[in-house]
């Protein structure tokens, strides 16, 4: 195990910088999970911390030691791919032995690991198959247990899922969270896909445009965004919006730009009088019918255990309502929603940045 830093750490191809000064510690042992849109740099930020992509500025240390200048090879980590990038002419006992060859390992201690990691991953019935004979799946428990023969210091995943389908991805992160348990080694996951963020990180690194956004465990991301951008890419649905300015001579009042206006909390909030902020309410907190804001209803999804209404304002900016169960809201329907105090964000309208004090 080791724990990973970054200090300052920029990449650039010529004149276009795509990491742009990254400061991040990852403690050792922690499961941390890259996150955001494509092309935010997550997995040339991955890379660079393997080796296979040099850097431009700063510092990487692994385990203390900065290894800005040592080799791929020589770094102590095993990296997963989102290709599986097995050989096709070996067999998955070849698959796995073969790193453990290279570096001359006794050949009753690989057929040792190689029985082992097989037994773990449940893929010791197909260790004389071929990567064509495999399921998407199976070859991506292949290419996890090549990484972890290996006992590398950490494990770097480059989006390992995204080739599989839906119900497959749940099992698979269910399965890399429970190696992480079982192993305890430092891992570092990289994803487009929050909902696997989520349910899969210790820590998050929200990344777009080549900067750290927000770094933090998962659910303090979700309950203290510290920017628009992270409230509105963390959760699922995402956070609705809504545009207004607090009252000049009553700070607890939002005007919004819909006409209505909307009590907030005495306290919590650093606005100023007269200031144009955002108001961020998540659909799960939304309330139907106990609240100010008028949304017309477009389109209703009914699910059986919950249910999603969609609609827009008068200012025409969409709306998400979630509920538990289900609905009778139909669709062209105005439903009138608000929020409990606690339960709603303020940003600035400006810079993006968090109202919220503490």
């Amino acid at each position: 195990m080791a724990s990973i830093e970054l200090r300052q750490v920029k990449k650039a191809y010529g004149a276009a910088e795509v990491i742009k000064g990254i400061d991040l510690a990852i403690p050792e042992g922690d499961f941390c999970v890259f996150v955001g849109p494509s092309g935010c740099g997550k997995s040339t930020l991955l890379r660079m911390i393997s080796g296979l992509e040099d850097i431009s500025g700063g510092e990487i240390a692994i385990g203390g030691e900065v290894v800005n200048r040592i080799p791929a090879a020589d770094r102590g980590l095993a990296m997963v791919f989102q290709s599986y990038a097995l050989y096709p002419h070996m067999t998955v006992r070849q698959n796995l032995s073969f790193g453990l060859e290279n570096i001359n390992t006794p050949r009753p201690q690989i057929e040792a690991k190689v029985g082992e990691v097989a037994r773990m991953l449940q893929i010791d019935m197909l260790l004389d198959r071929r990567p064509k004979d495999l399921s998407g799946g199976q070859r991506q428990r292949v290419a996890i247990g090549r990484a972890v023969v290996r006992e590398p210091r950490v494990f770097l995943f480059d989006e390992p899922l995204s080739n599989l389908d839906a119900e497959l991805r749940v099992d698979m992160r269910g399965e890399i969270a429970a190696l992480h348990r079982r192993l305890g080694n430092t891992m570092i996951y990289v994803t487009h896909d929050q909902v696997e963020a989520m349910t899969m990180a210790d820590k998050i690194a929200v990344l777009r445009l080549g900067k750290l956004e927000q770094f933090g465990a998962p659910l303090d991301l979700y309950n203290r965004p510290a920017n628009l951008f992270v409230a509105g890419f963390i959760g699922s649905p995402k956070m609705n919006f809504i545009t207004g300015a607090v009252d000049a001579g009553d700070r607890t009042l939002l005007h919004l730009d819909t006409g209505e206006a909307l009590r907030l909390p005495d306290q919590g909030f650093a606005q100023r009088a007269g200031e144009k902020v955002t108001l961020g309410i998540r659909p799960n907190h939304m309330l139907v019918g106990e609240g100010p804001v008028a949304v017309q209803v477009r389109s209703v999804e009914q699910l059986g255990g919950e249910s999603y209404v969609y609609g827009q304002t008068a200012a025409g900016a969409p709306i998400t309502v979630h509920s538990p169960g289900q609905t009778r809201i139909a669709i062209g329907e105005t439903i009138h929603v608000g929020a409990p105090e606690g339960e709603i964000h303020l940003f600035d309208s400006d810079t993006g940045l968090s109202l919220r004090d503490g």
